[in-house]
């Protein structure tokens, strides 16, 4: 029997591989982000101050909506192939197979999406300061909307029309994620202290990252009997 150690690192492994193999799948994500992005002051004006305002709270959305479409890279197609199945029954640590493969998934497409964040924030025209902490929230952020819909995705396996059903499971949950987040940016904006956000961020990334594989793992065999 293959330690958690070792099964997480199998995993985290496997799944960068195949995100290598299917390049389109993270060059979409990144192009849905960028246009989406860039589109927003065709609709609101081009005004400086305005977009400097909504800019934060418009990558956000941006980042939490390429979030959902990222999905179903987790358990899709390994559910389709039977390799999920596979590897849940091979005695395997479910719970560290799955924080491999959370964070291969976290890696292809939460980071390059905060990455080519302060251009986005500069297409925006916000300022330097604010760009930074927003890479920050999202930093902090990103884990959390990841575990909220992989533990979606898991609880809708094999569900008809499983990717609409996941987006109306997690919108709610991601509510404060995004508050938080784009609030951060809000109070430094306003002159105040953005610490009481962060550490509401913080405190989410941690719980996520500590109980939500195991969740996840739950979620799956539930799925899956």
């Amino acid at each position: 029997m293959k330690t958690a150690p070792a099964t997480f690192a199998w995993a985290l492994k496997r799944d960068l591989r195949i995100a290598l193999r299917r390049r389109a799948d993270t060059l979409n994500l990144l192009g849905f982000f960028v246009l989406a992005c860039l589109m927003v002051p065709f609709a609101v004006g081009p005004e400086t101050d305005w977009l400097a305002r909504l800019g934060p709270g418009i990558i956000w959305v941006m980042a939490l909506l390429a979030q959902l479409t990222a999905l179903p890279m987790l358990f899709a197609n390994d559910h389709q192939d039977g390799s999920l199945e596979h590897m849940l029954a091979s005695g395997r640590s479910a719970t560290a197979l799955v924080a491999g493969k959370l964070l291969a998934v976290w890696l292809v497409s939460a980071l390059p999406l905060i990455v080519i964040t302060p251009v986005m924030a500069l297409a925006l025209s916000v300022d330097l300061p604010r760009t930074g902490l927003l890479v920050l929230t999202l930093l902090l952020g990103t884990p959390t909307l990841l575990v909220l819909g992989a533990i979606g995705a898991a609880l809708t396996l094999g569900v008809r029309a499983g990717a609409a059903l996941v987006a109306l499971l997690c919108l709610p949950l991601y509510v404060p994620v995004l508050i938080f987040g784009a609030g951060a940016v809000d109070m430094v904006t306003a002159g105040l202290s953005p610490d009481a956000h962060l550490a509401l961020l913080a405190a989410g990334m941690v719980l996520a990252t500590w109980g939500g594989p195991y969740l996840v793992a739950l979620a799956l065999r539930t799925s899956l009997e």
